[in-house]
């Protein structure tokens, strides 16, 4: 069974924590999902261990990722950049090819080709300090921007558990009559 780790997406709407799973041998990373490919996320990190509990999914809470989605939109916002805080971009690319295999939405990322290959390298290449050509630039933001359509997609349609805490009872929200 792959380890499960919390992953927790911040957004201007608030934070979502989901759950990634480690593929064993030549398997690929995923995200959990539901039986019809819809994204697993909780709004609680105690409910999300809650889930795993119920499921027997051993959660790794020592290895929390962070990915602040913000700084992405930022990044892809501005097309005169030509550096970037690669960390954080590194970290989105990755997390949006993960997203991109476990989830069944209408959104895809953009088929990569060696342009692609060689703005990743940089993320790894400390002489090239993040510096992307203008071609490669454009494919890097062009990936991330599809990564956050495939993201708001997702999260529009994810199964979220403890939805329910975060809303008002059907009863609430109706005015009392008078008496």
């Amino acid at each position: 069974m792959p380890d499960h780790y919390p992953y927790r997406i911040a957004t201007r709407r608030g934070d979502l924590h989901l759950i990634w799973r480690a593929g064993e041998q030549d398997d690929p990373d995923t995200l959990a999902v539901d039986d019809r490919r819809r994204l697993l996320a909780f709004h609680d990190a105690g409910t999300l261990q809650e889930h795993c509990d119920r499921h027997g999914w051993e959660l790794v809470r020592d290895a929390e990722a962070v990915l602040d989605l913000e700084v992405v939109r930022q990044a892809v916002q501005d097309p005169h950049r030509r550096t970037d805080p690669t960390g954080p971009l590194l970290d989105a690319w990755n997390f949006f090819e993960d997203l991109a295999r476990s989830v069944d939405t209408a959104t895809a990322l953009p088929a990569q080709g060696a342009v692609h290959d060689i703005a990743y390298d940089r993320f790894f290449d400390p002489d090239a300090g993040g510096a992307w050509s203008d071609e490669e630039a454009a494919a890097v933001r062009g990936l991330l921007r599809a990564g956050l359509d495939l993201w708001d997609e997702a999260a529009r349609d994810a199964l979220v558990p403890d939805a329910a805490l975060l809303t008002r009872p059907a009863d609430a929200a109706r005015p009392v009559p008078p008496t």
